[in-house]
């Protein structure tokens, strides 16, 4: 089975405190980004919540296999894409749980990767994204749940571009912001040798455009390109919190 390398890092920004998580375990193939949203705690407290929830799940998976599922399984996904969609569900009602108080409007975007045997599962909910580079074409899995997609989806004409529309950046789906499940968008692939991916928050999309992602997908040092990634987001003003994970199958 084909070796996965990774680099993940955070960056707090220009923010003071930092509402974004990340939860990188190589031995469950799990790789997961997250970014809070709904007060100076809130946050912080919903995108932790959230990948440890995920990370809990899929460990107890690897650990018991007759585990007891709390949510029904699709007959038309594979195992590894039901595992992705429960794992997901569950930290959103982990999140759902705990708003009462200073929490109660906080919620979070997810974006993880799964390796499973020869497939990877990839999950989101949100504007986090995933992007893909292979054999040196580089595509965005994920596609943002925001109201400027929504629109397009709906046909609205004449829409400007995301950067000059004024509302960017309002999501419309978010982990936490429903007491019913929040199903996540799944999407299944197989691995190929030199494909590179990249989980990040919005923060890093700030500064960069895909061309500049590109090439710090391309770096050969996978540690020095994610670095150089996040490095680059923040020195272009980018004002959120920025965090990268960066895999490439060996």
């Amino acid at each position: 089975m084909t070796e996965l390398i990774h680099k993940a890092t955070t960056h707090t920004g220009r923010r003071q405190n930092n509402e974004d998580a990340l939860n990188v375990s190589p031995s469950l193939g799990l790789y997961v980004v997250a970014d809070g949203m709904g007060g100076y705690e809130g946050g912080e407290v919903a995108s932790a919540l959230a990948v440890e929830t995920i990370e809990d799940f899929l460990r107890r998976n690897v650990e018991d296999e007759g585990l007891t599922w709390p949510i029904g399984a699709s007959p038309q996904w594979s195992f590894a894409e039901n595992l992705v969609m429960a794992a997901i569900t569950l930290a959103h009602r982990a999140i759902v749980a705990r708003k009462t108080g200073r929490l109660a409007k906080m919620g979070t975007t997810i974006a993880m990767l799964l390796r499973h045997r020869d497939k990877i599962v990839v999950g989101h909910v949100g504007d986090s994204r995933v992007y893909r580079l292979r054999q040196g074409e580089l595509v965005q899995v994920t596609r943002d749940h925001s109201l400027y997609n929504q629109m397009q989806d709906a046909g609205v004409v004449d829409m400007p571009p995301l950067s000059d529309y004024p509302y960017g950046h309002v999501i419309t789906r978010a982990l936490g912001f429903m007491d019913r499940d929040c199903a996540p968008d799944v999407r299944v692939e197989a691995v190929q040798p030199g494909d590179t991916w990249l989980l990040c928050t919005d923060g890093l999309l700030e500064g960069l455009a895909d061309e500049e992602i590109k090439v710090g997908m391309s770096a050969p040092d996978v540690e020095r390109g994610c670095e150089g990634l996040v490095e680059r987001a923040y020195e272009r003003g980018s004002k959120d919190n920025i965090t990268a994970i960066m895999v490439r199958a060996a």
